[in-house]
Order: C-alpha cells, then structure tokens, then sequence
C-alpha cells in the first residue's frame, strides 16, 4: 500500500496532505524518516509513525453531521486562538478531522470523519459529488445573470463548471436562491457572485451529495446513521 494511502486511511490527513507531511519529514517507517513519495509499505507488517506516534488503521470509522456556526474554522488547530469546528464535538475532537472546506462566514452541513479513503474520494474533482448551498445576495439578480452564473464564470484561477440554481425569492433588496456546485475551489460562490457584481451577505451549505442538514440545530451534530454511510461510499465507488 502505498504510504499516502495509509496515511489517509489511519485518519490523520487526505492524501494529498499526507504527501506534505512525508516531504517534511515527520513520516517515520519502522524508525526511518521517509520523505519521498510515492513510498510503499506492508500495513500488516510495517510500523508507521506520524511526528513519532504510531499509526494504525482504525477498526471502526466515525461518521459526524455538525451544522458549522459562522465564526469557526474548518481546521484542526489555529495559531490564532480562533474558535475551530473541532470544538463543537466534544469526545470526537481527537478522532475525526473535516471533509472539505467550508468559510469561516458560511454555516451549514460538514461531515467530519476518521474514514481517510472517503473524505479523500468526496473531495476529489473525479467523483463531482455535489455541493447544494442556501445563498443569499443584495439586491434583485436578473434572471439573465443567474444564467450567466449556470453556464459558469471566468475566475483567476479558471473557468468554474455549470451550476444548478433554483430561485427561492427575490425582491429589490436581496435575492435568495439554491445553488449546486460539484467542485470546492476556496470561497467559490461568493468569487462566482463578486466576478458578476453581486455580494453574498449569507451562505448555507444544506446538502453534500445525498446527506442533508435536515433540522439539526446550528452548532450541533449527529453520528450518521448505516444508510447515509453507505448512500456517501456508494457515490465514491467504496
């Protein structure tokens, strides 16, 4: 197997994270510091250490629902102090680690989980697992522009894919509509809404693939239950 893929399996980073750590030294096989990628191991036989603690892949996964409040990071540690979404979980904060990003000004439905293979599978471009966000803009957007945003927009850092948008209302002050993106560039809809002249004053995400946020309660989470786990691996190919 390879050593990024284990990595994400034990839970501790994606693999595309894993391969930062490796290249920082701080992968250790059987008390020999790894840095090249693209290193093998044998899991049953090897001993994998991260920053001198061993690893090990999990015997059970844990599958977390949190509805994220404004005002925390979708991170695992800050130098700042900031509040962070592990916070909010009580005895799974040194379990599972966050699927994805999610702004420190949006709220709304994160999974959190120690299943490394799925939370790198979910957030790969290749599987396009869609993304559904309550999004809130000022003033009345034309139906036109709505349109422009479905065809997709020319950012700095490329064109974004088609979105789906359902109006939901609008009137002179705000418009308020459901959009559906399958990709997760940083603070994509509210760059999407800026690049044709709108500013988003509130960002809800509601729905990752076929799990939705439901009515669990701002700051709040929920273990998944057996068909949400499976409907979320299904969708990865898992």
């Amino acid at each position: 197997m390879r050593l990024n893929k284990f990595l994400s399996k034990t839970g501790i980073a994606s693999r595309r994270a894993a391969d930062l750590l490796i290249e920082q030294g701080r992968v250790s096989v059987n008390g020999q510091v790894v840095t090249k990628l693209g290193s093998t191991i044998d899991e049953n036989s090897d001993q994998v250490t991260f920053d001198g603690k061993p690893l090990a892949i999990p015997d059970d996964f844990i599958y977390l629902l949190l509805n994220k409040p404004i005002g925390h990071l979708v991170t695992c540690n800050d130098n700042y102090n900031r509040p962070i979404v592990l916070d909010l979980i009580g005895k799974y904060k040194t379990v599972v680690r966050p699927v994805g990003r999610l702004d420190m000004d949006s709220s709304g439905l994160l999974l959190l989980t120690n299943d490394g293979e799925l939370a790198f599978r979910l957030t790969h471009p290749k599987f396009e697992i869609d993304k559904k966000y309550l999004v809130k803009c000022e003033d009345s957007i034309p139906d036109e522009t709505l349109d422009k945003l479905r065809a997709g927009i020319e950012l700095e850092d490329g064109k974004t894919s088609p979105a789906e948008i359902e109006v939901v209302s609008k009137n002179r002050n705000f418009s308020n509509f459901y959009m559906i993106i399958h990709e997760g560039r940083k603070r994509q809809i509210r760059r999407m809404c800026e690049a044709v002249g709108y500013r988003v004053v509130a960002l809800q995400r509601v729905a990752l693939g076929d799990l939705e946020i439901g009515a669990l309660a701002l700051g709040s989470y929920r273990l998944l239950i057996e068909t949400e786990i499976a409907g979320l691996r299904k969708a990865v190919g898992l």
